[in-house]
């Protein structure tokens, strides 16, 4: 799909819930620890009164839930998150003329652009936050150290919330000082690569994404400007339909192994699975010039918290045959935020790696 208005692919969003019978009504005077239990007996709840209501129903999940899981190491972070997310979202929100219905809420854009044919529905109470925070931040736009203007991330689109790996390609970029025809942008995402490739002289960028969210994103925030001249869009996995060989592959891909086939769509960009890196290399080498080089930009996170001690982009390097390493750059990461709830003492070893192939 090229920069085109006149045919929309069809949008994740979060599912809208039909109940085969009444939900447990929770407010104020309801008893939280029968309210609880009755969500882990699989029970939907619904908010009644106040948005607040649900607030405080999710806050006293988590303390629940920390008194009964451990949560230290990675896995059990992930267990945690996991079995929080199952139980939070049977807590419900009603939603009526593409508001929610409970007093003191937030005004959602999302909801009407979202379910134009549809205007009477359930959502989770965690997915409406999720739609809250998205609006805030596709209202607001978000301001990144490589780029000039915001940017202005679609509902369900991941975006980078640390930039190290973003300085180090800009970095990177700064010192190219081969050819700039073309280049060829994989899993796009929040477009930041492919504006990091144009703001230095590229003039063509074939970019991919497999999320339909992140191309209606961000042809939008292209708009008609000459933007949408430079950088054309193909919904589809890995090279899409871009076959033509070129001088610059960038590809930022998931860190983390793991089950994309059962992930949504946020979870695509954090974790691959075991046939990503194979099939890409040999698309990749397909689509590079004799003098084109392929830039990858990864982490040590998966090495760091004991999630696995492969690292594919090394694999590649070592049985692979079709690429050789001219360089290798890592920068450290920005140390974890004081206020950050997760655990994440292995930060202080943690480096994002930009490698450069030929």
């Amino acid at each position: 799909m090229e920069n085109t208005h006149n045919t929309q692919p069809k949008l994740n969003r979060p599912t809208p819930l039909e109940l085969n019978k009444q939900p447990l009504i929770f407010d104020r005077d309801s008893d939280i620890s029968a309210t609880i239990h009755a969500l882990e007996e699989g029970n939907y709840i619904l908010i009644d009164d106040l948005y607040s209501d649900g607030l405080l129903l999710l806050k006293a999940l988590h303390t629940h839930l920390n008194k009964t899981l451990a949560n230290k190491t990675f896995e059990e972070q992930r267990k945690y998150r996991d079995t929080y997310h199952e139980f939070s979202n049977r807590v419900l929100l009603e939603i009526a003329d593409h508001k929610l219905v409970v007093k003191k809420s937030p005004t959602i854009g999302w909801i009407e652009k979202l379910y134009p044919e549809i205007s009477n529905f359930y959502l989770p109470f965690p997915q409406v936050q999720g739609l809250n925070s998205s609006w805030q931040w596709y209202k607001n736009g978000i301001l990144t150290p490589v780029l000039r203007n915001k940017i202005h991330p679609y509902y369900g689109v991941y975006f980078p919330t640390r930039f190290d790996h973003l300085i180090l390609f800009d970095n990177w970029l700064k010192r190219y000082s081969g050819s700039k025809k073309s280049a060829m942008d994989i899993g796009f995402g929040s477009g930041i690569l492919s504006l990091q490739l144009v703001k230095h002289g590229f003039q063509k960028v074939y970019a991919t994404e497999i999320n339909p969210n992140a191309i209606v994103g961000f042809a939008d925030h292209m708009g008609t400007t000459k933007l949408s001249r430079k950088i054309e869009l193909d919904l589809g996995h890995l090279f899409g339909k871009w076959d033509k060989p070129t001088e610059l592959i960038v590809f930022n891909p998931p860190w983390l192994p793991g089950d994309r086939a059962s992930a949504n769509n946020i979870d695509t960009a954090i974790y691959y699975d075991q046939k990503l890196f194979p099939e890409f290399f040999a698309e990749a080498r397909k689509r590079l010039l004799p003098d084109g080089l392929l830039i990858i930009l990864f982490s040590n996170l998966a090495q760091i918290t004991s999630v696995t001690n492969q690292h594919p982009v090394e694999n590649e390097l070592a049985t692979g045959g079709r690429f050789e390493l001219v360089k290798k750059l890592t920068r450290p990461v920005k140390q974890a935020s004081e206020k950050t709830k997760r655990n994440a003492h292995w930060r202080d070893r943690e480096e994002v790696e930009l490698w450069v192939l030929r």
